[in-house]
């Protein structure tokens, strides 16, 4: 059965109440709060069609309501306005992302900022390397036979690793090797590089030919086998800030998600920059989520997402605001990327 317009309106004052005062909604508060235009018994007629149609509850014997995640669902679907974030909040943003100093600082400076201003649990997911591409390959001669090969990608990540040479080089030879590997290499995804890599052993001039082959191996490692994914997390103290219903009454099986970063990086590492993806309760494929809600979205320079970011809460979520945040979190990371 569809719902008429003034019951999705009924809808959206219990939701906008009971996230503001985690207090179930009773039919006179909402006719003393909200604009209906209707007497008290016909809202209560009208949350009796919601309750019977699933969007909210009664949590216990009193005469208020709940939503449910269908109700929640709903609302964001379709009742919800995202706000839009005001000049002074946008002003914090840009002021708090600004100042930071290298990829590790944005990235805690993020998670920080999504944790304060939507007073939920940050996750931010570090640029992919995956995603990445090859910005600059520079070799340090440590000693005659060991180099030191240091990888920056397209999204700051640096990656750092030693070579050992199966002979001593002279000094034109490591800056011959350097050309070589910034020439074949420079501006590709990490994932396209292994074919490159092994063209440049086979192309290489016969005395280079020793050293570039170790100097592969390496190249190898660095781009493309070790891909170990990395998230930074905030605001977990916020999960204490709800009510009596707010995750079933157990935190545990939340603290014990947040601490596997397989399961972090499955909820927000597949989102692309320009969606929001909000999963509400028992949308979560992850058991021990299904009383929380995560709203998340992808980030990266331009249109190209290099990882994911969101927060994690109660299903007792200010959906309009947190979307509108995490939205323009991302965004600003994705310009500041852009910019470096």
């Amino acid at each position: 059965m569809g719902l008429d317009d003034r019951k999705l309106a009924v809808l959206r004052a219990i939701v906008e109440d009971y996230v503001a005062t985690q207090e179930p909604v009773g039919s006179k508060a909402l006719v003393e709060r909200h604009q209906l235009g209707v007497s008290p018994a016909t809202v209560r007629n009208d949350m009796a069609v919601l309750e019977e149609e699933g969007y909210i509850r009664q949590p216990h014997t009193s005469a208020g309501r709940v939503p449910t995640d269908r109700g929640y669902r709903l609302f964001v679907d379709r009742l919800s306005r995202v706000k839009p974030l005001s000049p002074a909040e946008r002003r914090a943003i840009e002021r708090f992302l600004v100042g930071a100093v290298d990829l590790d600082d944005v990235v805690h400076r993020t998670v920080r900022l999504l944790a304060q201003l939507t007073r939920q649990v940050a996750v931010v997911q570090y640029p992919s390397l995956a995603r990445s591409s090859v910005r600059h390959l520079e070799l340090v001669p440590i000693s005659t036979t060991r180099l030191m090969l240091v990888m920056i990608a397209d999204t700051g990540r640096v990656e750092q690793r030693l070579v050992e040479l199966p002979a001593p080089i002279p000094a034109d030879d490591v800056t011959d090797l350097r050309r070589l590997v910034n020439e074949k290499l420079v501006g590709t995804r990490l994932s396209e590089t292994p074919p490159l890599v092994q063209a440049l052993v086979e192309e290489s001039v016969p005395h280079l030919r020793p050293a570039m082959t170790t100097l592969s191996t390496v190249l190898l490692e660095t781009l493309i086998e070790r891909h170990e994914e990395r998230i930074a997390l905030a605001g977990t103290a916020n999960l204490t800030r709800g009510g009596l219903l707010d995750f079933q009454g157990s935190l545990r099986p939340i603290l014990e998600a947040l601490e596997e970063e397989v399961v972090m990086l499955k909820l927000i590492g597949e989102a692309e920059p320009s969606t929001t993806r909000v999963l509400i309760g028992d949308e979560n494929e992850i058991d021990n989520l299904r009383a929380a809600s995560v709203v998340s979205t992808g980030y990266g320079p331009g249109a190209t997402s290099v990882g994911g970011l969101g927060v994690l809460g109660p299903t007792r979520m200010d959906y309009p605001g947190t979307i509108a945040t995490v939205r323009a979190v991302a965004r600003y990371v994705g310009e500041l990327l852009a910019q470096n």
